[in-house]
């Protein structure tokens, strides 16, 4: 690695800002925000809105949506275009 082109890679926590999650991790991410981690060190935090603990996948709560339905729609509305080669 060329020395002096890289951004600092240091320990960072991230906080899900809707459950109160909180994980230890290394990232480039820079914060003005400390925490008081459990091993007693202080390290940045950076405040996240979605993490795997609230996001809809993850948590099980995820809408499937119907899109065969829509497309039936889009077909009765609409009429379905005829599938031919170029004239």
């Amino acid at each position: 690695m060329k020395p002096g082109i890289h951004p600092d890679y240091h320990p960072v926590v991230f906080k899900d800002s809707s459950t109160g999650d909180a994980f230890l991790t290394r990232s480039t991410a820079t914060s003005d925000r400390t925490i008081d981690w459990s091993d007693g060190n202080t390290y940045p935090l950076v405040v996240v809105d979605i993490s795997a603990w609230s996001h809809p996948f993850w948590t099980g709560t995820q809408r499937i949506l119907d899109s065969a339905g829509q497309v039936e729609k889009f077909h009765r509305r609409y009429g379905q275009r005829k599938r031919g080669g170029a004239s």
